[in-house]
Parts: structure tokens; sequence; C-alpha cells
């Protein structure tokens, strides 16, 4: 009987926003298509290393970015290249050491991929102090760089851009160890959808325009019911899908609104299925977080964008709309106005959709996967040349 050695893929995230997990997971199921003979282990970072002050942290970042999106701002741009206060936050943020590499010792992995930029961090130190010599991979969540995904013992970047690419070697980043592939989404993005099948499954009216409203997995967007209150200056009717998340108290407020709305309003909270809502719509409103945005265009959905948090959701923003797939709102008032000239401009939108198709977002994952596999190939490689030389 054949004994297979399953080589094992650790792939460290963050439940600090949605996108990390979503892209380790994206990993985790193209590495098992892939690479059936190898052993992907997907483990929550700060959990597992600060597993007394991670639901206390998550709970301020959020609250933090939500409550004072100016400070966060100021912070990150503050932060963008290395510099004294880049290097103290990096300091400070890449403690765990000892955790990491009883994680390490525990699960023997041949290589090691962050989606979170801490965790990137705690690998680069272990690399530098000689503690391991396992090659690491960090994969960039945003349509952006910044100096917190950036540590010199990491072995190969993958982003979701030529521009993150290029900005990347603006930061020193040598070109050889930055991979362009896209961001890694999920299989279930990459499908064809007959629109009539999945509308009659959502109960909802395939002859009507549909938007689909996203707040990323905490379910929030602008001013929450304000902001869907706005659409009834809308001249007709209009058949929404707002997904509310994790936030009941949005749900909540909404399911009250919609009963005085001339609009056909469906929600929904934290669900599974989002890419057949993309299918069936025309168009989506959203918050530019790097992923859900990413799906959206392998989609070929086109997105409405506003109110972008102050940091990489300002970058996202200013990416996508350059690129041709977004436009973006800044005002409630800005928001039905170009809500309303979207759907009556079915030129618009279609330029729109064809602008999606320059990213070649669908073999992502899996791209993403064979850079994973080629890292640890060289390294194998690297480790025979000194053994016998």
């Amino acid at each position: 009987m054949k004994i297979v050695n399953k080589h094992k893929v650790l792939i460290l995230t963050g439940n600090y926003g949605d996108g990390h997990i979503q892209v380790a997971q994206a990993l985790h199921d193209a590495m098992r298509v892939r690479y059936p003979d190898s052993e992907p282990v997907i483990i929550d970072f700060m959990e597992w290393v600060h597993p007394y002050v991670n639901h206390l942290s998550r709970f301020v970042y959020l609250q933090g970015v939500k409550t004072f999106p100016q400070v966060y701002g100021y912070l990150y741009q503050k932060t963008r290249r290395e510099n004294s206060l880049s290097n103290m936050i990096k300091t400070i943020f890449s403690s765990g050491i000892g955790r990491m590499m009883k994680l390490i010792n525990e699960v023997q992995p041949t290589v090691v991929v962050s989606t979170f930029p801490l965790a990137a961090g705690v690998m680069s130190k272990l690399k530098s102090y000689g503690l391991t010599d396992i090659p690491t991979v960090t994969t960039i969540t945003d349509h952006t760089d910044h100096s917190s995904w950036i540590y010199p013992y990491t072995d190969q970047y993958i982003v979701g851009s030529r521009n993150v690419r290029d900005s990347l070697i603006d930061l020193g980043v040598e070109e050889a160890r930055i991979a362009d592939t896209g961001i890694p989404i999920r299989s279930q993005f990459s499908q064809s959808f007959n629109r009539e099948l999945l509308a009659e499954k959502h109960g909802l009216d395939p002859r009507m325009h549909t938007v689909l409203v996203m707040g990323g997995g905490c379910g929030m967007i602008g001013e929450g019911s304000s902001t869907i209150q706005a659409f009834d200056a809308l001249s007709l009717p209009v058949q929404f899908i707002i997904v509310c998340g994790n936030n009941e108290k949005l749900r909540m407020q909404l399911s009250e609104k919609r009963k005085s709305s001339k609009h056909r309003i469906h929600l929904t909270g934290y669900i599974n299925y989002v890419h057949e809502l993309m299918a069936v719509s025309d168009l989506m409103i959203t918050k530019p977080g790097g992923v859900t945005t990413f799906e959206a265009i392998a989609m070929e959905l086109p997105m409405l964008l506003y109110k972008p948090i102050p940091g990489q959701e300002q970058d996202n923003a200013q990416f996508l709309v350059g690129s041709g797939v977004a436009i973006q709102a800044e005002t409630a008032c800005d928001l039905t106005l170009l809500l309303s000239q979207l759907l009556h401009d079915a030129k618009l939108l279609q330029r729109m959709r064809e602008n999606t198709k320059q990213f070649h977002p669908k073999e992502s994952a899996y791209a993403s996967v064979e850079v994973i596999f080629e890292a640890k190939e060289v390294n194998n490689r690297g480790n025979k040349v000194r053994k016998y030389s």
C-alpha cells in the first residue's frame, strides 16, 4: 500500500473584516482541487497567538474604524511608507513568537501563507531570528499597498493587480517576489448562472431592475435605514436585495421601513450565497472592500461605491473607479442621483461590465496556489543545494 506524504500548508488569517477569512478559504478550496494530496490548515492568527485579547482588540478596531474613521485614515496614511511610526507599530503587534513556534511545531507545514498582515510580520520575525526557514507567502487582500504588509523575510507576495505590484516595487520589494494573480476568490464566483432560475429560487422578479446592497460582514453602509429611505426619490420602482450581515439592528430597522416603501425590498442576514445574488443583480451598492469588489468583478457586476472608510477603502475606491468598473457617490443625494442615472443608462452599465474583463479574476485562486507551491519548491531546491554544497 502506497503511503502518501501530504504537504501541509498553514494558512494564517484574522477575523478583522471578512476579506481575510474569505481569501483563506478560497486558497484552501483551490488547493484541495489542484493538489488533492495537500493538506491546507486555516488558523485564525489572532485567536491562536493572542487568545485573551483577540475579541477585545477586534471590537476596539471595528468600533474605532466606525466611530473615528478620520483618525484611522490619518494613521493609515502616516504609516503607508516605512518610517519610525510604522516600525514602532510593527514592533508592538509582532509579539507572540512563542505561540507561533508552537503552532508551527504542531502543524509541521511545508509553507506558510498569510492573508492577515500581523501574521506576516510574526513569520518574518521568526525567520530573522533563525527559528525557521519555512517559505512564507503573503496575500494582500486589497487593491492597494501599505507598509503593514511588507516584511524583509517574506519570500513571495500575491497581489490583486499590476498597480499594487508596481507600488510594492516602489516600496523596495523585488519584482521577482511579486505575483500579480488577482485577489484569490472562491470558485462560486467563477461560475455561470441562469438568472431567471435564480430569481425564481429567491422569490425575485427577473423583469425588474435589481440592485444588491452590501455593507460588508458587519452590514454597515452609509447611514443605514435613512440611506434606503432616500431611494424613495427614484422615479421607478426597483428591486433591492439588502444584505445586513450580522447587523440585526439594521435588519430590524429596514424591516419597518420597507412597509412604506414603493420598492420591493428583500432583506437577508449573514449568508453564504452572495454569488447567486450577484448573478441576479444589475448593479451593486457597496463599501469598497478588496475581496467583495473582486468577487463582483468576477461576476461582471458594476458597482456604485458609497462612503469608503479613509484608508484602504478609499484606495480601493480610487482604483475601481479608475478601472471603469465602479462609480463613487459622496453623499446620500449623490447616491440616489447616480443610482437613477445608472439604471437608466444600459450602455454605461454594459461598458462597466466589459471593463471587468481586464482583470481575469476567475482563475485567481488557482493561479495563487501555483505561486504558493512554487515558493515551496524553490525553498526545497535551495535546501538541497545548501545540503550538498
